[in-house]
């Protein structure tokens, strides 16, 4: 081969990597940056040298596109890039040849990794692939529920819970369902987009387009509804389009990281029409829930976890959702690929402490403001002697969280909340404590808040 041409790739790749060193973290770019280099260059494809096939996946699924928009960047005829695996005992022998059953060329398998643009489904989201535990049983009976009677029973359809417990994944496998056995005409759409699509038609004068577009489906499904929070003009599109919907009994599923109530922001009218169906939140997985769902996802990866690690795993993840433990497999399994072992329960212990998040820090004011925005009162109204008693109730759980989860004491408490007596503070406590005795509806309440720190 040419040395030149192998100078120039060299060049350009060593261009990519320093793109992508300073577009990624210093452990990611060592991961799966090491050991890469272009083979060759010919008809528009570039052929890129990866170590393993565990590299070679993560990269065309998690960095293809920024490799790509790099090296075109460089060179603008680049189509498509092919991953070649080529090992150390390959490269000691000299050789660059490689078998063509090797090679995974990203412009063949769309269906199988990308989104459909018509409906915005990812095929990747389905029934088969969902983990049922008592975290998350409840919703996905509901789910089951509406695909036998769709537009009937359970309409609409409202999960909510905190990020990563796999709302989306639930509501989104519905539509592939009725996509698939049922030929529905099913959209999914986020309520951020469902927004801005709304804003544009308004100043292009295009709103009786925007009104038929989305009539015609048979399934609507609009995820984290919370964003359309005090816009006010969304909220009235959202609400005739509802009515148009429900009247046809066609379909109409929602998420939010709360339930609607709580919302702020939020028009009555439409809290009213989400109550109007099922209302299900989706909870934390339980240790057996955590255990399930790593085997679960260990199996999907054709990879094998020995039962004390995913044990080990599961005891010391508490507070992990079950993207937390994708993360966390992930890194096993790239440790593994590259020890080309398995891993001892010790390593795993390293990792984990290696890799654990930190403790998000959560100061007096975060929480005020926090509690506020739950409960759609002004911030400062926590602060002032006011005993009206639409603060008084939030004032009195912000000092029970700050109590009970923060272990502030009592006078410092008073001190940050308008330089309230100890007292105050204790007696505020010991009600709420007492109150969440007796009231599910509370309990509920706090363990929502609790989920937005």
């Amino acid at each position: 081969m040419d040395t030149t041409i192998l100078d120039d790739n060299k060049k350009i790749w060593d261009k990519v990597l320093l793109d992508m060193e300073l577009s990624v973290s210093k452990a990611n770019f060592s991961t799966w940056f090491k050991d890469t280099n272009i083979l060759k260059y010919e008809n528009g494809v570039v052929f890129l040298s990866v170590p393993n096939e565990f590299v070679k996946s993560w990269l065309l699924e998690k960095y293809h596109k920024f490799i790509l928009k790099s090296l075109r960047n460089l060179k603008n005829n680049i189509r498509n890039i092919e991953y070649v695996v080529v090992n150390s005992t390959t490269k000691k022998k000299g050789s660059l040849k490689y078998q063509q059953s090797s090679i995974i060329n990203s412009e063949l398998p769309l269906s199988d990794f990308y989104i459909n643009k018509e409906d915005n489904l990812n095929p990747k989201y389905i029934f088969d692939s969902f983990i049922i535990g008592s975290f998350n049983e409840l919703a996905h009976a509901a789910s089951q529920a509406i695909i036998k009677k769709q537009g009937i029973v359970y309409n609409p359809l409202f999960v909510y819970g905190n990020t990563g417990l796999g709302k989306t994944h639930l509501i989104q496998a519905v539509g592939n369902h009725m996509k698939e056995n049922e030929a529905k005409k099913v959209f999914y759409i986020t309520s951020e987009k469902f927004s801005i699509d709304c804003v544009n038609s308004i100043q292009q004068n295009k709103v009786n387009y925007f009104k038929e577009k989305y009539r015609k489906y048979d399934v609507l499904i609009m995820d984290d509804i919370q964003f359309l929070s005090n816009k006010e003009r969304t909220q009235e599109e959202l609400f005739h389009l509802f009515n148009t919907l429900y009247d046809s009994n066609k379909q109409i599923i929602f998420s939010s990281d709360r339930h609607p109530s709580y919302i702020p922001g939020l028009a009555d009218r439409l809290k009213s029409r989400f109550g109007q169906g099922m209302i299900v939140d989706v909870q934390a997985p339980d240790n057996e829930s955590r255990a399930e769902i790593l085997k679960s996802k260990a199996r999907l990866n054709n990879f094998y976890l020995n039962e004390d690690i995913v044990n080990f795993i599961a005891s010391l993840t508490q507070d992990a959702n079950i993207r937390d433990l994708e993360g966390i497999l992930n890194s096993i399994i790239c440790q593994t690929q590259l020890k080309n072992r398995e891993l001892s329960l010790g390593e795993v212990k390293n990792l984990l402490k290696n890799n654990s998040k930190p403790k998000k820090l959560v100061s007096v004011k975060d929480v005020v403001k926090i509690i506020a925005d739950f409960y759609n009162i002004d911030e400062s109204s926590i602060y002032e002697k006011s005993r009206r008693k639409e603060v008084v109730k939030p004032r009195q759980i912000i000092m029970y969280i700050l109590r009970k989860d923060f272990n502030i004491s009592y006078p410092s408490i008073g001190e940050k909340l308008g330089g309230r007596d100890h007292t105050t503070v204790i007696h505020s406590c010991k009600k709420i404590k007492q109150e969440l005795e007796k009231n599910n509806s509370l309990e509920q309440e706090i363990e929502q808040i609790r989920s937005i720190f």
